[in-house]
């Protein structure tokens, strides 16, 4: 089965479609046969259809996400309403399958890393019970280390020494801005922070080469690294 890659968030709402459509289009852009999905979208499947073109539409919006749901809510209580409440067992599948499929799947999650996405689950139950690779998305603003410090100490061991953080800068830094990276790097090495820049327009249509700015590069650097 395909490498996994989940991308979760110290919160929603933090740039994790952002940074996975425009994550998807540098790995299409590599030759890397990859797969972006989101499971379940609430409210609109506006982050499905972004993943759907970074991947140069190959794929159909329901292989990429096969639950969405009209109400704005965390997927759960959106789920209920619509009467169709989500299993764990049938979103393993979908990813299961999805991974059969390619060799890299980039998996997004919905909300923070303990946001309910089912009956009884979420995306850290996901996540663990796929082994995947957690990328920790992170507004870089004061609070940044400790919240993804949190997110990192609710993992289990094997899968926070993988975690990545990915800092997204903010439109108007605050006086943390020039000093969260170093600092996190304290607790858990440079290596495994991303920087991302803040983006104006829409990340379909951005530069696939984002250059050390966002962190990408070095991110390439590593795939070798992991097997893809």
């Amino acid at each position: 089965m395909a490498a996994i890659w989940f991308i979760t968030g110290t919160d929603t709402d933090v740039g994790k479609t952002v940074f996975s459509t425009v994550l998807t289009r540098r790995l299409v852009a590599l030759g890397i046969r990859v797969r972006a999905v989101k499971p379940a979208c609430s409210g609109g499947r506006a982050d499905a259809e972004r993943l759907l073109q970074a991947q140069g539409g190959k794929l159909s919006l329901d292989e990429i996400n096969p639950w969405s749901f009209p109400e704005p809510l965390a997927p759960v209580l959106a789920a209920r309403k619509a009467g169709t409440p989500l299993n764990r067992a049938e979103v393993l599948r979908f990813l299961r399958r999805s991974a059969r499929a390619c060799d890299l799947l980039v998996v997004e999650g919905a909300g923070g890393l303990l946001s309910p996405l089912g009956e009884g689950f979420d995306n850290r139950d996901l996540l663990v019970a796929l082994r995947a690779r957690p990328w920790i998305v992170c507004p870089d603003r004061l609070g940044a280390v400790g919240q993804s410090r949190l997110v990192l100490e609710a993992l289990p061991p094997s899968l926070r020494r993988q975690a990545q953080v990915v800092l997204v800068d903010q439109p108007t830094p605050d006086a943390s801005t020039t000093t969260n990276e170093a600092l996190l790097g304290e607790w858990i090495g440079a290596e495994r922070i991303h920087r991302f820049p803040w983006l104006t327009e829409d990340p379909l249509k951005v530069k696939v080469k984002l250059g050390k700015a966002g962190g990408i590069r070095k991110l390439e650097l590593k795939i070798k690294n992991w097997g893809i």
